[in-house]
């Protein structure tokens, strides 16, 4: 099964999605990123300020 951890700065502690639905979903309600900061970290997977308020990653992971 293939997992998305979701980095976050100042965060020590990788938050773990099971789908891109599920951490979208994650990003919009918790993390409250607008579509512009949305969008650049889905599609390019890093987002930085000024766009976002902090730095955000993410990273694939797979397991057996």
């Amino acid at each position: 099964m293939d997992w998305l951890d979701l980095l976050r700065e100042g965060d020590p502690h990788p938050r773990r999605f099971d789908s891109l639905e599920s951490l979208e979903a994650h990003l919009r309600r918790v993390e409250r990123l607008d579509e512009d900061a949305l969008a650049e970290l889905l599609l390019g997977g890093r987002v930085d300020p000024p766009l976002a308020l902090r730095s955000y990653r993410i990273r694939p992971l797979r397991r057996a």
